[in-house]
């Protein structure tokens, strides 16, 4: 199933199908994503990073990315203390690998985890309708180009996900700039992407 990004209840009913455990390919500020909720301590389990994983043939040892709705959200999950000068990046093209805290609401064995506070207002307000943060890694199949066009992900993948949302194809659209956060050290640039750093 499709819909477009311009729908104006696009909103409302991606959300609806992402809080049901749902796995939808979204547009992003960078490029398509493969979205699913993130499990939360007491709250109904759906495992959407087995799922994409699946859809991917991506190795379980590859954590993905989280995104969240407002920069501050970040707090909820780390009490590393992160350069001023990266969170006024936010919300936009920057991902932020942060140690995650010992009462941290998620539900994972991980010591790290990846965030991102997007730069598109219509995603972040799918999150916030969520309630909890998204996991999104790029559409396509580990070790193979990312799709960038719409014709080409409907044909991989419309039979595998549960909905596709449509924003115009994305040729030469730049992934996140990827930094690493360790405490009592300076942040370090892991991968170069859409932020010049």
């Amino acid at each position: 199933m499709t819909c477009s990004k311009t729908d104006s209840e696009s909103i409302e009913k991606i959300s609806d199908v992402l809080k049901n455990g749902g796995i939808v390919i979204l547009p992003t500020d960078t490029v398509y994503g493969f979205s699913g909720v993130v499990d939360l301590k007491g709250r109904k389990e759906f495992f959407c990073d087995d799922r994409i994983r699946q859809i991917k043939g991506r190795s379980e040892t590859k954590p993905l990315i989280q995104l969240i709705a407002k920069p501050e959200d970040i707090n909820l999950y780390t009490d590393a203390a992160i350069d001023p000068e990266l969170l006024s990046k936010w919300p936009g093209p920057l991902t932020v690998i942060v140690p995650l805290k010992k009462d941290s609401p998620l539900k994972t064995d991980l010591k790290t985890i990846a965030f991102r506070c997007p730069g598109d207002e219509w995603l972040r307000k799918i999150i916030e309708n969520c309630g909890v943060p998204l996991y999104s890694t790029s559409v396509n199949r580990s070790g193979s180009p990312v799709l960038c066009t719409e014709k080409e992900i409907i044909s991989e993948f419309e039979n595998e996900c549960d909905l596709i949302v449509l924003a115009g194809d994305t040729e030469n659209a730049l992934p996140s700039t990827i930094v690493k956060v360790e405490e009592g050290k300076p942040y370090t640039v892991v991968r170069q992407g859409a932020l010049k750093l």
